[in-house]
């Protein structure tokens, strides 16, 4: 019987755009559902959603987006 393998992820993943506003715009209909308090609440439900899909530079892009977004709406 013949095995299936799936092929190992290179180190470096690159994340196209549509994939990137897809987790962005998840992460931020999830953080808007929560109504986060903080950054790091923001933070934690973007890790969550991101998933290690994205580097580290588009992650805090994403959290600074959303954070600003559904922070200021908070007030």
């Amino acid at each position: 019987m013949h095995l299936h393998r799936a092929l190992p992820l290179p180190a470096a993943r690159v994340c196209d755009s549509d994939r990137v506003r897809y987790l962005h715009l998840v992460a931020a209909a999830r953080a808007t559902a929560v109504r986060p308090a903080s950054e790091e609440q923001v933070a934690d439900i973007v890790r969550v959603t991101v998933d290690d899909e994205v580097d580290t530079s588009t992650f805090a892009a994403i959290v600074t987006d959303v954070a600003s977004d559904v922070l200021r709406h908070r007030r």
